[in-house]
């Protein structure tokens, strides 16, 4: 049957928006998977340099090869800098730790930064409870 190019065209572009639309839903469910044996794992490191860590994000490409993992650490910015460098260096551990707790097609390589958006959270509540009155009228 042959079907006119207008409507195979809609057809297939309802089809493609439908796949990017549970790409996305598929990427959300692996990156907070992620996050989460992440944030076990690291909890129990038991590296000196490692501080007070939370993993506030994960994001993994779509090909599963890499993944950014946003990282808060509290403290001095030497105390982050340490941190960071010990998660670097534990790295193949994390991995291993993935490989082991999640089903996926590959495991991601992990490469950790600094999320400085508690920090700014911290410093904008701080503004404001300086700039509103504490009357509770």
């Amino acid at each position: 049957m042959f079907l006119p190019k207008v409507a195979s065209t809609k057809a297939a572009n309802v089809s493609a928006s439908a796949a990017r639309v549970a790409m996305t839903a598929r990427m959300r469910k692996v990156n907070e998977a992620v996050r989460e044996v992440l944030s076990e794992a690291i909890g129990s490191l038991l590296d000196p340099r490692i501080g007070f860590v939370t993993v506030t994000g994960v994001e993994t490409s779509p090909d599963l090869r890499h993944a950014r993992v946003f990282v808060s650490v509290l403290g001095n910015e030497r105390k982050r800098e340490r941190t960071l460098e010990g998660l670097a260096s534990a790295h193949g551990v994390l991995q291993a730790k993935l490989a082991d707790q999640l089903r996926m097609k590959r495991t991601p390589q992990l490469a950790f930064e600094y999320d400085p958006s508690v920090e700014r959270g911290v410093q904008m509540s701080q503004l404001i409870d300086e700039l509103a009155p504490d009357d509770p009228s």
